[in-house]
């Protein structure tokens, strides 16, 4: 099977653009099933229950989420959503789950979110969590969505999950590495997706607000900026009876 994987989603144009080219999208990829990060789909930093709903009723399988995950003040309804997914290892998450087991034809998919710990948010070891959610799951096609500031914890997660899931893709950081690569125990490795954002902007935001703050270190109020955007993720194909990853190729386009 082919397992599309999308970057975090970056507000109004992000969605506007993904839900636009979906459909064509998949199809020139031949995905057979689509994993999206939203956590900044709502204004920039969280998800709300009824862009979940648009997401996942425009073509997304699995929506992952990260350190915003409990932004929005209807986060509880939308970690209700059967679909939708945030950081297993999240301290005292009130609401939601960390992992879900969704049928393909007639095949198990896992998707499984963590989030790091260095630089980013107090949250439970993430490799620690890891073993324990794979004693409880009985796919054999396992989708990991890290969403981690590191490259170094990103990597090592890969390393810790090589052979024991189909892929580690990396979000949070929104900048596609060039990384891609199939571990030599069969895992899909990136360092990070990338984005689906606005391409003239810093990570997705309005640049003149960012430089002020690096120039002055004054705080700014940072907008979603807005034109066309950058699309970016990666294409895994997995072998649906063992799991094993055989390819990996990223893409990135601008989309207007």
């Amino acid at each position: 099977m082919r397992i599309a994987l999308f970057g975090d989603v970056v507000g109004r144009p992000g969605r506007t653009i993904l839900l636009a080219n979906l459909p064509k999208i998949k199809a020139a990829l031949q995905a057979d099933f689509c994993v999206v990060n939203a956590e900044n789909a709502a204004g920039g930093s969280g998800l709300t229950v009824d862009i979940a709903k648009q997401l996942l009723s425009g073509g997304v399988d699995v929506i992952t989420l990260g350190d915003h995950a409990f932004r929005q003040k209807d986060y509880k309804e939308m970690l209700s959503l059967s679909r939708v997914v945030r950081p297993a290892n999240a301290t005292s998450a009130p609401v939601g789950v960390g992992y879900v087991e969704v049928k393909w034809k007639n095949v198990d998919v896992a998707v499984i979110n963590l989030q790091g710990q260095t630089f980013m948010q107090p949250s439970q070891n993430p490799f620690l969590m890891a073993d324990e959610i794979l004693k409880k799951i009985s796919s054999r096609v396992i989708v990991v969505d890290f969403h981690a500031e590191a490259t170094s914890e990103k990597i090592a997660m890969g390393h810790h999950l090589n052979g024991r899931v189909s892929i580690v893709a990396g979000t949070h950081t929104h900048v596609q590495t060039s990384d891609a690569k199939i571990l030599h125990r069969g895992t899909a490795y990136i360092t990070d997706l990338g984005m689906v954002g606005p391409e003239e902007s810093v990570i997705g935001r309005e640049v003149e607000p960012v430089l002020n703050h690096f120039l002055t270190g004054l705080p700014q109020k940072f907008q979603v900026a807005d034109g066309p955007c950058q699309v970016s993720g990666a294409l895994v194909e997995v072998d649906e009876q063992t799991g094993i990853a055989k390819s990996i190729q990223t893409f990135s386009k601008i989309l207007e």
